[in-house]
């Protein structure tokens, strides 16, 4: 597979595990399987329903919706070179592409499948499905084979080609004077690249670490029983509580809404949460504080993370159709 211009190439094989080797025909089986809406309970669900390839692999929701209409408490966040990150989800909570793959299918807000082995017998209930498995990977239908085929797909799914890697690759007009002012700041006096971290062989725009920049803060002052801490579901630890993953932001003019619970609308807004020094809280990171930006240094930032967008993806964002949620007919109950 050809990596696009400004992704290392080096770094995506590195991330290939060793006991999922990509080839062709798994990649195309993990495709039907994640745009398949027989893994869900109801049948209006796939993975792509919050991770469209329409809407840069995000579902243009505040907040997900899965089976029922059951709304979850975060925003999905983009497909897009998921494979570099150390940890999924907002939380961090799954180590590898294969473990994230799993949590959506049984969760009761998203796919809402009963157990993992309802799951297998809604898959193995397809007899071209069967056939796939035995081919692919020499075994019958199981649940670790089927993240594994959704996995292999998933990292496939690269963005690179972006007005900025063209201007890093030495095309100084790549990117216009605003957003050449923008990556300054960036780098500068907004001090963005603090953890929207950059380097050629890092180039994801994300220190892929989680920070308290106090969004959640506002409902845990109100009620902790019903509010997202964050990583601390994790770990444990009084230092994470509301704290949630760097988002990269490649591709992020694409994205909206913004912050793991889609309350900032648009890049602007975000800007503007960051200047005033995000939310204040006992567990505020260090890094956040009010940033004194001009509206011209606000608008050339924006500017900048227009920049970030992949023309291959942009291409079909503007062609695909968003997924729909129709229902299908589903095997009978077993």
């Amino acid at each position: 597979m050809q990596a696009p211009l400004g992704i290392p190439v080096r770094e995506w094989r590195k991330r290939i595990p060793v006991d999922n080797p990509i080839t062709t025909e798994k990649v195309k089986l993990g495709e039907a399987l994640y745009f398949d809406k027989r893994l869900s309970a109801d049948g209006t669900v796939s993975c792509a329903t919050c991770h469209d390839p329409a809407s840069a692999f995000t579902d243009r929701n505040a907040t997900a919706i899965g089976t029922r209409s059951n709304r979850g408490t975060r925003n999905a966040p983009t497909v897009l070179n998921a494979m570099f990150s150390t940890t999924l989800f907002w939380d961090g909570r799954a180590h590898s592409l294969e473990e994230q793959a799993k949590h959506p299918l049984v969760n009761a807000s998203e796919m809402g499948m009963q157990d993992y082995d309802a799951v297998v017998a809604r898959v193995a209930d397809d007899p071209d499905y069967v056939q796939r498995f035995r081919r692919v990977f020499k075994s019958k239908v199981t649940i670790d084979v089927i993240a594994k085929a959704i996995a292999a797909f998933e990292r496939t799914q690269l963005s690179g080609n972006s007005p900025f890697d063209r201007f890093i690759a030495g095309n100084r007009n790549a990117i216009s004077a605003a957003q050449k002012r923008g990556w300054d700041l960036f780098r500068g006096k907004a001090q963005c690249i603090n953890c929207h971290a950059f380097s050629h062989g890092s180039p994801f725009f994300s220190d892929f670490d989680f920070h308290n920049t106090g969004v959640a803060m506002k409902a845990l002052a109100h009620t902790q029983a019903t509010s997202d801490f964050g990583r601390y579901r994790v770990t444990n630890l009084r230092c994470d509580i509301g704290a949630f993953k760097t988002p990269t932001l490649r591709d992020v003019e694409l994205t909206a809404p913004y912050m793991h619970d889609g309350s900032q609308k648009t890049l602007l807004d975000v800007v503007r949460f960051y200047d005033r020094g995000g939310e204040a809280n006992p567990y505020l990171d260090r890094r956040i504080s009010p940033l004194n930006l001009t509206d011209e240094e606000m608008n050339a930032l924006v500017e900048f993370m227009r920049s970030l967008t992949s023309d291959e993806v942009l291409r079909r964002t503007q062609a695909a159709t968003p997924q729909t949620r129709v229902a299908v007919t589903l095997p009978p109950r077993r």
